[in-house]
């Protein structure tokens, strides 16, 4: 029933945006962070925990040991487009879908053909040095990151462009977001918790009538939601076109 219901919507829409997380691109072999098979539930060779080795302080004490987890657990090169990254290309490309908000850095929206992406917590494929701000790409840091990538100019260190705690997201990229959810017609929320501030509170900023969650497990949004769907986000968005 949902399903249909939501066929119909979307094929009526001509404003719908997307914001997803981590569970959009567990299909694609990367894991998330909470669940059970998650980043967080990992064993590694480090005494530290995965919050504190993506932090901004451990990055500047520890750079070292930031690249060795960072590489090892962030980084999946050979990971592809699934349904669901397929599908919201496909939406955009046929007039319907504006944006996708995301809170992955992998890039596999871009790679599936969405040109729109504002990408919250930024993307591996962007590196930047600290020193002179030249940009680098993921291909140079793979290559030169042992022990840490240097700035082929400066010789400063080249830092991933990906949001660490502590550090603060792009006040003008999540405006942009804001305001891109706030005019939506149409909003589809998938593969997030909804737990993570301030991504999270976006959804708040949809007054409308069509708020669509897709999530295998419960958020905090659930009672918001006009169309509530637990299950796997590339099969249902597969299924919907």
């Amino acid at each position: 029933m949902e399903l249909a219901a939501l066929k119909e919507i979307i094929a009526n829409s001509r404003h719908i945006v997307f914001f997803g997380g981590a569970g959009v691109s567990t299909e694609s072999g990367i894991p998330d962070f909470r669940s059970a098979a998650g980043l967080y539930q990992k064993r590694t060779k480090s005494p530290y925990p995965p919050e504190v080795m993506l932090s901004h302080s451990f990055f500047m004490e520890h750079t070292e040991q930031f690249f060795e987890f960072y590489l090892e657990q962030m980084i999946y090169k050979d990971a592809r487009p699934n349904q669901a990254h397929i599908a919201l290309a496909q939406l955009e490309l046929a007039g319907r879908l504006r944006a996708v908000v995301t809170q992955n850095i992998d890039g596999l929206h871009q790679q599936a053909g969405s040109r729109n992406v504002l990408e919250l917590h930024g993307s591996v494929y962007r590196n930047t040095c600290m020193t002179c701000s030249a940009s680098y790409n993921l291909e140079y840091v793979l290559l030169h990151a042992v022990p840490v990538p240097k700035c082929s100019r400066c010789g400063g260190t080249v830092k991933p462009d990906v949001v660490l705690y502590e550090e603060s997201l792009d006040m003008e990229l999540l405006n942009r977001a804001r305001d891109m959810i706030a005019a939506a017609d149409v909003l589809i929320v998938g593969g997030t918790s909804l737990t993570v501030n301030p991504a999270a509170g976006l959804v708040r900023q949809y007054n409308g009538d069509k708020l669509v969650i897709i999530n295998k497990t419960p958020t905090p949004f659930d009672s918001r939601a006009n169309y509530l769907i637990h299950g796997s986000i590339g099969k249902v968005l597969n299924s919907i076109l």
